[in-house]
């Protein structure tokens, strides 16, 4: 909480998020913060069941939860069949750099020729928009940023510093793009002769449908020869790399670190857990759900989830272990062996 942040009466945070509100609608709050830690400035929220031992003692001035708690909140309350989901508006309520941004083109920033500015455009300090860029309505431009030639950028959306897109790209609506991230580099792909590498060029571009978030260093790479697509409301988390010709289907999660190579197809509603590997040219389904530090290297037809690898273990286990698993293809051969001379028997 800042000094700047907004001031808010539970009232009109009620009004806002259509919750009930029981307590004091003109009370005034100017901040959001856990159960334990909040003060009676701020609001809280009660979204896990694993929290409600600190309901009792919060010295929060509401509470955001569900109507079955009401009962056991010591203060005011604001009530919502999802709290969690009331809890993400809330956060944007109270976001110190919502609306901070001032319209205009800072006297550092470079703005090549033919560039188009749609109405409350932000292009911050050094930042260089090049030639033919569409840039839609209350799109804003962090410092530092290069936007390539001919890209085209949704209404609403918002790279902040240091965000590198190259030429040709196509960015939807509202979305949001994190410092260090880079959209549109070459993909990689080389030919060999036997005894070196030949480039080849990538012609083809990259799209990214409304709502995509893509966090910090992550990369998204251009097509080959087609389009790298990315579907509307895909969450991409910090240091994630999609290669080129990969499409991802609307709606999907991919947490830190997820790796998928070139022309893998992620159908909607998927999520990928924390370092997950996909290898290229796999086709995975809607609704696939897959568990952290998994390598798929199969197409994935049935909606589930799916993992591998092993969990951490005590290091001489896992050394049995390993010597175990290089001894498993032995045993299979011994294991048919004996069924087979059983059968015989």
């Amino acid at each position: 909480m800042t000094q700047d942040s907004p001031t808010l009466t539970l009232a009109e945070i009620a009004a806002h998020l259509g919750a009930g509100l029981q307590g004091d609608g003109n009370r005034r709050v100017r901040g959001l913060a856990t159960l334990r830690d909040a003060g009676p400035e701020q609001v809280s929220f009660l979204a896990n069941r694993a929290y409600l031992k600190d309901l009792p003692g919060t010295r929060a001035a509401a509470v955001l939860l569900h109507p079955d708690h009401a009962g056991e909140c010591p203060t005011a309350c604001l009530t919502l069949g999802n709290p969690y989901l009331g809890y993400a508006e809330l956060s944007r309520l109270f976001d110190p750099l919502a609306g901070r941004e001032t319209a205009g083109v800072h006297p550092s920033a470079v703005v090549g020729e033919g560039v188009s500015l749609g109405e409350g455009v932000a292009i911050g300090p050094q930042a260089v928009v090049e030639a033919g860029v569409v840039l839609g309505g209350d799109v804003v431009i962090g410092p530092g940023c290069v936007v390539g030639a001919d890209t085209r950028i949704g209404a609403g959306s918002r790279l902040h510093a240091n965000v590198t897109v190259y030429h040709g790209v196509v960015i939807g609506e509202r979305g949001i793009l994190h410092s260090g991230c880079v959209i549109g580099a070459d993909g990689f792909g080389f030919a060999h002769d036997g005894g070196g590498w030949h480039k080849i060029a990538q012609l083809g571009g990259v799209i990214l449908g409304d709502d995509v978030e893509v966090g910090s260093c992550s990369s998204i790479d251009r097509g080959a020869l087609g389009d790298t697509v990315i579907g509307n409301d895909v969450k991409i988390d910090s240091q994630v790399q999609i290669a080129h010709n990969v499409q991802i289907g609307d709606h999907c999660a991919l947490a830190g670190c997820v790796g998928i190579a070139g022309s893998t197809r992620v159908g909607r509603h998927c999520m990928l857990g924390g370092g997950v590997g996909l290898s290229g040219h796999l086709t995975i389904c809607d609704g696939v759900q897959v568990t952290g530090m998994s390598l798929v290297t199969n197409s994935i037809h049935e909606p589930g989830v799916y993992s591998s690898g092993t969990g951490a273990m005590d290091n001489a286990q896992w050394r049995r272990n390993a010597v175990r698993f290089k001894q498993l293809d032995e045993i299979a051969r011994r294991l048919s062996r004996l069924e087979k001379a059983g059968r015989g028997g």
